[in-house]
């Protein structure tokens, strides 16, 4: 008879996405991910294979967590503009206002990982080219309906905002300075005028 688990796995994932988001890869161990947990290494191991797997699990819920509101936001009927300008808004407002500082999970894996470790950073372009093509489908909306001028290139902004949304996160880690995310968000956005 099969053993039932003494854990809900989900919970279990959920909860191991938050500690290596707040603590990074590296600096979170298998003896932190049994403490926080409440599993037992055995468990874990037999559920979620090693650390690494747990930890690109881990990447997997976060994308499908937060992924999709990208494309909704940006994806709505009418002026296509007033979404792009809010989403970025929005990147600099969280960069500004994050008192945990942990900034993106995504973005986090990047800069810890995405280097030497070819599956996260596979991972982490999935997810970028994701945002990059919500962009642009929203700025060639934005030109066709004569919202931005003319002679502006919506593949070439929709990279500079990529860049842009992802150094926010970066700098929303370590910088208390709300002034600098904010100041960012207003000269690149001054370009879609």
């Amino acid at each position: 008879m099969a053993r039932t688990k003494e854990f809900d796995p989900d919970a279990a994932l959920q909860s191991a996405l938050e500690l290596f988001w707040r603590r990074g890869y590296e600096a979170t161990s298998m003896a932190d991910l049994v403490a926080h947990l409440g599993v037992a290494r055995a468990s874990l191991y037999a559920t979620f294979g090693s650390k690494r797997e747990l930890y690109l699990k881990a990447l997997e819920r976060y994308g499908e967590q937060h992924g999709p509101r990208f494309v909704e936001e940006l994806s709505q009927p009418g002026p296509a503009l007033p979404a792009v300008r809010a989403l970025v808004r929005r990147f600099a407002e969280e960069a500004a206002c994050d008192e945990l500082r942990r900034g993106c999970f995504v973005t986090n894996t990047a800069v810890e990982l995405g280097a030497h470790d070819a599956e996260s950073a596979r991972r982490v372009e999935q997810s970028w080219h994701s945002v990059e093509t919500a962009l642009t489908s929203a700025l060639m909306r934005a030109a066709a309906q004569g919202e931005l001028p003319a002679g502006r290139d919506p593949v070439a902004l929709a990279r500079m905002l990529l860049v842009l949304l992802q150094g926010l996160r970066v700098v929303g880690k370590v910088n208390p300075s709300p002034g600098l995310p904010r100041d960012a968000a207003d000269q690149a956005l001054a370009l879609l005028d």
